[in-house]
């Protein structure tokens, strides 16, 4: 089976050197094996995305010396299809209407004293998974806003042992529980980005899934919507976060250090290549 890799970023901003590093490793693991290397927007946000981000990520890529299998799959142009697989979670009983606002599940954590957490921070109580099928009917019918969860006990039961393979760590054994009932869909975005990465990643026959460690924990969602799906698993490539001089995560906020301003201010991708440490 040929090496398949992507990488997928969202315009949400500029693309910094940690996207450049992230980009060049997905490129290379695919150019080693003689497979494809696939570029994919993931604009699901469409609050938070802009064109001309949108824009700035193929000229910046580009002006790295990579280069793409096309057409490019954007993510906005197919919610049908992230809708689909929300249906057939659905069919299953797995999702279920939360009416909690962010302000409203803090109020309930707080009283709680203390709550689990889970890799995002503390998990949601689970208030609107104890409604009653009529309460949540009214309650929709009256029009009040609410997000998709994943009822992840239900899930659970559904799926045997799961396993994914990482290149760095080996076979890991999934625990989707750590992340409790996940938010699958919103009003203003009608996807998370759980579902549209599990589900591209399928579609798009990725063999070999590139991406940085901080992504890591979110394999363990991936691989049991993988499960209830039926979709491929692919392989893990999770690297390591490049740092500033003071061990802080570059962000695409950090302007000095984004692509678009390296090369408008003259600067050479061989340049950037050294800032990264990448063997030329």
């Amino acid at each position: 089976m040929p090496t398949i890799t992507r990488f997928a970023p969202s315009p949400t901003g500029h693309l910094h050197l940690g996207h450049a590093y992230s980009a060049l490793f997905s490129a290379e693991r695919a150019d080693q094996a003689g497979g494809d290397f696939l570029l994919r927007i993931e604009d699901i946000d469409q609050g938070r995305c802009r064109e001309e981000f949108e824009q700035a990520i193929y000229d910046d890529l580009g002006w790295l010396g990579l280069k793409w299998r096309h057409p490019v799959r954007r993510q906005s142009e197919h919610m049908d299809a992230y809708q689909k697989a929300l249906e057939q979670l659905q069919g299953n009983g797995l999702l279920y209407p939360c009416f909690c606002t962010r302000r409203e599940i803090a109020v309930e954590i707080a009283a709680a004293g203390h709550a689990p957490h889970g890799p995002d921070g503390a998990l949601y109580p689970g208030t609107c998974a104890r409604l009653s099928a009529e309460q949540r009917t009214a309650r929709i019918a009256e029009g009040q806003h609410y997000a998709l969860r994943l009822d992840m006990n239900k899930a659970c039961r559904r799926v045997d042992t799961l396993t994914w393979r990482d290149a760095t760590k080996g076979k890991i054994v999934a625990t989707p529980e750590i992340f409790g009932d996940v938010v699958l869909a919103r009003k203003d975005v009608p996807t998370s980005y759980h579902l549209a990465v599990t589900h591209d990643d399928h579609l798009q026959g990725i063999t070999l899934v590139t991406r940085g460690d901080d992504l890591f924990q979110a394999t363990h969602v991936h691989r049991l919507l993988q499960a209830l799906l039926d979709l491929d698993t692919p392989d893990y490539h999770h690297h390591h976060l490049l740092t500033d001089d003071s061990g802080k995560r570059f962000a695409k906020r950090d302007r000095a250090l984004t692509l678009s301003y390296l090369r408008e201010s003259g600067r050479s991708p061989e340049e950037v290549f050294r800032m990264i440490e990448w063997k030329v």
